[in-house]
């Protein structure tokens, strides 16, 4: 997750810093340290995640510190300017990894000891509970700036100081600075709570998994792969991107790190093929940020959304993918109109491979990703099934002509710890925040904020959230706005989405008998109502006259169990992906902005191409909130989606101007119906069908109108 800043003092700032941190690990005495360093923090977190028989709090503990000593040795505090103010800096780095390691091994040895004192804090208990919120504060703000840092210190003080002066619905008459502190570290209810437990398990071993691909050469098989299958078509340069940057963002999870890897590539040859710059860059951006939303890793999402919902990790990247695809498809039939208005060329490369001489060359990069679906479906667990997946890394990697030998291994060991510091740092660092939410119930509270707000609209609730969200994205990290906003206004969207289904059930007249029994109750006087279909205005006045201390009893008997799990899932999914719209969204999308410096294009107008590309970012998750797009039986699934591949296309159609050729105002104007009539949620396939078959209509039509106006230019 490399979430930095670009343009600006910060970013030089952060510059230097990265300058600096590169003389260590290639000084002569200090770079060992820190290489070894790596390679024992991977290898111990695979004990972790393997054998090991220490209790989670100890375990999350020596994650912190030991990812807190590698944060301090290769982020410097600041940028020193002489030699002697270097070796300050290092020394106070070094001192402070070391304490980190330190609070790690006090809660260890001296964690039985607070508790036969009845919890009571000794001055040993309030010095490394402070030092340890203090030291993960100040290693958030060297990898992901000040914002989560002072959002943390709000918190804790709302919680033991400010909370009780503040009044209305947001008051908090305040606990002890001692239960604060003893929550916040000691206790493992923050920094070493369930965020640090989803970063030290699945998060670690699967960023590992994806270090050890890149170390193997799958990267180079990936963008190879997709030049082949995608790069002859017209326009083929832009499908790369897209290609490309779902592959290699399914097992990176960070957009920007995702648009550094691929882009450097793809966008080159978007600008060659004759895509104009600006697009070039704003498609990469659009597809490197849908790597977060592609299974398996999901930008960790996937992992902290299992531990919200306690749903399966399976059972969320299988109702993820379906969505992942349509969003990439999206920003393919972006690449396809510009490529036709554009006139782009096909590639035209006499020494690139075929694409049976690149899969005969790496088809075994392949066999890694099977084995991690096959683990997962056989019932092996998350974790495991990574740790086998990386051992099929290396075997796989002895049947390529350059096979991993020990150093290649020690290498991605590195990697991978490397690539995880900033992502278990913020994890930490977000417990504190997760801690404060929990303890003071402030996540109900602003949940029935939000729906008085939007007066019990889903539609009204969703833009919102996802206001929030854009406004939360400028200071935050993707994964630690999506954390920050599930755990506030989650509940707010499930209950209006499960109160939508059960409307849906009121109204076809299919509401299960032991959920009569609760108007029985309420409303004996319109029992009769409830054994034939009736109107929607009928069913919401039923609906209204149910009390809210009746109504989680009332979705609980009308809901099957599956039911209500997998629609808890759509609303942290509409929250997921509301919260990636910060990498392309103006003014701070780092995504952008990263694509923008490969192609030299302004940043700001890159920022709004990429966000124009990645409509998906808005369309789908209003699918997951009115469509069983995520909730339905698999036919109900692939009905959506291909009704709502069409339909984006009308709409993007419409957003351009162009189809085959361009569209005269009138027809652009009615591209928008008709991609609303295949997305609207109504439940009529004849309408959908409909809709399906005008759009096909003016496809062909609009191909026919593009060869008469292309046959005249070519004489």
């Amino acid at each position: 997750m490399a979430d930095q800043s670009t343009g600006g003092p910060l970013s030089e700032v952060r510059d230097e810093s990265a300058s600096e941190a590169g003389e260590r690990l290639d000084h002569r005495l200090f770079g060992p340290v820190i290489f070894g360093l790596a390679i024992l923090t991977s290898l111990i977190h695979l004990y972790f995640n393997t054998v090991s028989t220490l209790s989670e709090l100890w375990t999350s503990a020596l994650h912190f510190g030991l990812f807190g000593l590698i944060c301090a040795l290769t982020t410097p505090m600041f940028k020193a300017r002489s030699v002697a103010g270097k070796r300050a800096v290092l020394g106070i780095d070094v001192f402070l990894g070391l304490a980190a390691m330190a609070c790690a091994a006090y809660l260890i040895l001296f964690e039985n000891a607070l508790y036969e004192r009845g919890v009571n804090f000794s001055t040993g208990d309030w010095i490394v509970s402070i030092a340890a919120v203090l030291l993960i504060l100040e290693f958030g703000r060297r990898t992901v700036g000040w914002f989560i840092p002072v959002l943390c210190i709000l918190a804790l003080s709302y919680v033991a100081w400010w909370g009780q002066y503040v009044d209305g619905i947001f008051n908090f008459p305040g606990l002890t600075w001692e239960t604060v502190l003893f929550r916040s570290y000691i206790g493992g209810q923050g920094m070493l709570g369930s965020i640090a437990r989803i970063s030290w398990t699945y998060v670690f071993m699967f960023i590992l998994f994806g270090a050890f691909l890149v170390k193997s050469g799958a990267g180079d098989f990936i963008i190879e792969l997709a030049r082949c299958a995608a790069g002859r078509f017209v326009g083929g340069p832009g499908f790369v991107a897209v290609f490309s940057s779902g592959l290699m963002g399914s097992v990176s999870g960070s957009s920007v790190a995702n648009t550094v890897s691929t882009g450097v590539i793809t966008i080159p040859l978007m600008r060659k093929a004759g895509f104009p710059a600006r697009f070039a860059a704003g498609v990469e951006a659009a597809a490197s940020t849908g790597g977060q939303l592609m299974p398996p890793v999901m930008g960790a999402g996937a992992f902290i959304m299992a531990s919200y919902t306690q749903v399966s990790y399976l059972t969320i990247i299988s109702v993820a993918a379906l969505p992942a695809l349509l969003y990439f498809l999206s920003v393919a039939m972006f690449v396809r109109i510009e490529a036709k208005r554009s006139h782009a060329t096909r590639l035209e490369d006499a020494e690139a491979p075929t694409l049976k001489e690149v899969l005969k060359d790496g088809w075994h990069f392949l066999m890694p990703l099977v084995v991690l679906v096959a683990a997962l479906v056989y019932g092996f667990t998350p974790t495991y099934a990574a740790g086998i997946a990386i051992l099929s890394v290396i075997v796989a990697s002895w049947l390529s002509k350059h096979p991993m030998g020990p150093r290649d291994i020690l290498d991605a060991l590195v990697m991978g710890a490397r690539n995880i510091t900033t992502t278990a740092i913020l994890l930490i660092t977000v417990g504190l925040i997760v801690m404060v939410v929990s303890t003071t119930g402030i996540g109900n509270t602003f949940s029935i904020m939000i729906t008085d707000w939007a007066g019990g609209s889903l539609l009204i609730t969703i833009l919102l959230v996802a206001l929030a969200s854009l406004i939360l994205g400028m200071g935050l990290p993707v994964t630690a706005a999506y954390i920050v906003l599930a755990t506030l206004s989650a509940p707010a969207i499930y209950n209006l989405i499960a109160q939508s289904q059960l409307l849906d059930l009121l109204v076809s007249g299919n509401l299960p008998e032991q959920a009569k029994s609760i108007f029985m109750l309420v409303a004996p006087d319109k029992m009769e109502l409830l054994n034939a279909p009736m109107d929607t205005a009928t069913a919401q006045q039923l609906l209204a006259s149910v009390p809210d201390t009746f109504s989680s009893q009332l979705l609980e008997q009308a809901l099957s169990p599956a039911t209500l799990s997998i629609t808890l899932v759509a609303a942290h999914m509409v929250i997921f992906w509301l919260s990636q719209d910060s990498n392309v969204t103006p003014p701070v999308c780092l995504t952008a902005f990263a694509a923008a410096a490969i192609a030299g294009t302004p940043q700001m107008r890159t920022g709004f191409t990429a966000w124009k590309l990645a409509k998906g970012l808005y369309i789908v998750p209003l699918l997951f909130a009115y469509s069983p797009l995520i909730t339905g039986n698999f036919t109900e699934m692939i009905q959506v989606f291909c009704f709502a591949l069409f339909g984006v296309y009308a709409i993007v159609a419409g957003l351009e101007g162009y189809l085959e050729h361009p569209l005269n105002p009138v027809v652009r104007l009615l591209m928008f119906p008709i991609g609303l009539l295949m997305l609207w949620p109504h439940g009529q396939v004849l309408l959908d069908g409909a809709g399906l078959v005008i759009f096909v209509f003016a496809f062909v039509w609009s191909s026919r109108q593009g060869r008469r106006m292309a046959t005249p230019a070519a004489a």
